[in-house]
């Protein structure tokens, strides 16, 4: 069990699974740079929080819930929790029967081809179960492209998945190092490139090779 002081922000998790030096910059260099993907995701994050709770007959929508977990050491706040009424599940104040907690987050483009916004809304759903003693079985996305949900089961591939990450984000967060740059294509889309400057920093300028090699070079 993590005490309080231990915890780290859920985002850090899709921060590190998208790329450990991103993750690194931000989370241990306070390093930030924003572009118009991060302007235009931070604003329908704000709309988001900001709508005011629903109620319908059979679901409770909360906005901007704080969640953490103290199994995992996590910290962070859904965008939308949907309490739906079900045969399990907890009791909300003034409500009558059973209400199963359905984590929805927001974001601004189209599913990833990889897991990392899975990984990051599975510690959510983490969270609460710890929190409220219930079991969340799935949640889903809401992008912006192309404007509608995407389910995820939180089934005990994803769940491992996002466990191991966490207790990688802890090592690594114990270790204090931001991890090397690796080039890729994605680094392009990324807000940090003119800090990380992947191409340079990524580079392997070993001191032995570099005189082995010129040293080859005069005796010629």
């Amino acid at each position: 069990m993590f005490t309080e002081s231990d915890l780290q922000p859920i985002s850090a998790l899709q921060h590190l699974h998208f790329c450990p030096r991103q993750w690194g910059l931000i989370h241990l260099e306070q390093a930030w740079a924003e572009n118009v993907f991060t302007a235009e995701g931070r604003v329908l994050h704000q709309r988001v929080h900001e709508e005011e709770s629903q109620t319908r007959h059979d679901v409770r929508v909360a906005r901007g819930l704080r969640v953490h977990s103290l199994r995992l050491g996590l910290v962070g706040q859904a965008d939308v929790v949907e309490f739906r009424q079900s045969d399990s599940g907890i009791e909300l104040p003034g409500q009558e029967g059973l209400w199963r907690p359905f984590p929805v987050e927001y974001k601004r483009g189209k599913p990833k081809i990889d897991i990392c916004d899975e990984v990051q809304l599975c510690a959510g759903a983490l969270c609460l179960e710890e929190m409220l003693r219930t079991e969340v079985p799935e949640g889903a996305f809401f992008y912006g492209r192309p404007r509608r949900r995407h389910p995820v089961a939180f089934d005990r591939q994803l769940r491992q998945k996002t466990t191991d990450l966490c207790e990688e984000l802890h090592r690594l967060y114990q270790l204090g190092r931001t991890p090397k740059a690796v080039y890729s294509k994605k680094c392009q889309s990324c807000s940090l490139y003119e800090i990380c400057l992947p191409k340079t920093t990524g580079l392997d300028k070993r001191v032995n090779e570099y005189i082995k090699k010129h040293r080859l070079i005069s005796d010629l």
